[in-house]
């Protein structure tokens, strides 16, 4: 099962040919996102010039495929995540450990939450991001990047 990030969504909903051509050779597994990837997409239609047509392709191409919520799992998972990444990555002295977030470490927010939805139902992150591959570091998480 494979748990579509922001980019490789954008892809598709554009007409990615290469990446519809990989999502045609998955056809029987099952292909899903979750609602930080949803908020993601509305966010890029509302800021792009053409906001009503945009909005109208995301719609289309997420009521295709189930939308993972977040629950009270997740965020354990996701504490957990991001707790592990503080102590593989940040600096080990206490005043600039204390100031470092996790984007200092070149990590977003948001990528937790979707790896952490990933963690949490067993799925295959698809994506382009970096992110993904050092989470890989503190926990085992199975990524995939169709680009």
């Amino acid at each position: 099962m494979y748990l579509l990030d922001t980019n490789h969504c954008s892809l598709a909903i554009l007409g990615d040919i290469n990446l519809l051509h990989r999502l045609a050779e998955v056809e029987n597994s099952v292909i899903l996102t979750c609602v930080i990837v949803q908020g993601e997409l509305i966010d890029m239609a509302e800021r792009s010039q053409r906001t009503e047509d945009n909005l109208a392709l995301i719609h289309r191409f997420l009521t295709g495929i189930y939308i993972h919520n977040i629950d009270k799992f997740t965020a354990i998972i996701y504490g957990q995540l991001k707790a592990a990444l503080f102590n593989q990555f940040a600096p080990k002295e206490k005043n600039k450990r204390r100031k470092t977030k996790i984007t200092n470490l070149g990590f977003d927010e948001n990528d937790l939450w979707i790896a952490a939805v990933a963690l949490q139902h067993n799925l295959t992150v698809v994506s382009a991001d970096s992110d993904f591959r050092r989470i890989q570091q503190v926990r085992i998480l199975s990524f995939e990047s169709w680009l």
